[in-house]
């Protein structure tokens, strides 16, 4: 059995799955849902995944012109880095891995993200792990001192509550 085919019956049983229940998404915002359904083999994020209005067509004219993305772990750099170089070639920043934690008060994404985010306001942020860094973002765009293209932020069971209800009214665009 060949890996298309096997990549093939997978988008198929998603497919077949949530069928019935996609009239309220755009066929980008389904792509990216049946991506995440198929690298993780949970449905649920079918109904976890939320868009803000226009967050892909910020996200694109952001990559499309050059801008950061920040990460706030290595393992997300890993897997975003080949699929960056092989499309817009943005350059990636690690929060974890930039600069250095000075106290315990914060995690070192949250350290690095403050540090990064001096100079990349406009980026694409990614916070797959670290609430620290989450929360850090979010105070910084309370602040100010960040307008992010984009935020994506995963995952939901991780977030705390006042995040997740602030990423849904937020001005900023986000997934």
């Amino acid at each position: 059995m060949s890996t298309y085919f096997t990549e093939a019956s997978a988008f198929a049983t998603i497919d077949r799955q949530i069928q019935d229940d996609r009239p309220n998404i755009s066929p980008a915002q389904y792509e990216i849902i049946r991506q995440v359904i198929y690298h993780t083999a949970d449905f649920e994020y079918y109904s976890l995944l939320k868009f803000s209005e226009d967050a892909l067509l910020k996200g694109f004219n952001a990559l499309k012109h050059g801008l950061s993305v920040v990460v706030d772990v290595p393992t997300i750099q890993v897997s975003t880095v080949p699929k960056l170089q092989q499309t817009f070639h943005n350059p990636v920043y690690c929060c974890a891995t930039t600069g250095t934690k000075l106290d315990d008060s914060k995690t070192k994404a949250a350290f690095g993200l403050e540090s990064i985010a001096k100079d990349r306001q406009d980026s694409i942020f990614i916070i797959g792990q670290d609430r620290a860094a989450l929360n850090t973002l979010i105070e910084s765009i309370k602040n100010k001192t960040v307008n992010p293209s984009l935020i994506i932020a995963t995952a939901p069971s991780l977030l705390e509550q006042d995040a997740e209800e602030y990423l849904k009214y937020a001005s900023v665009p986000a997934i």
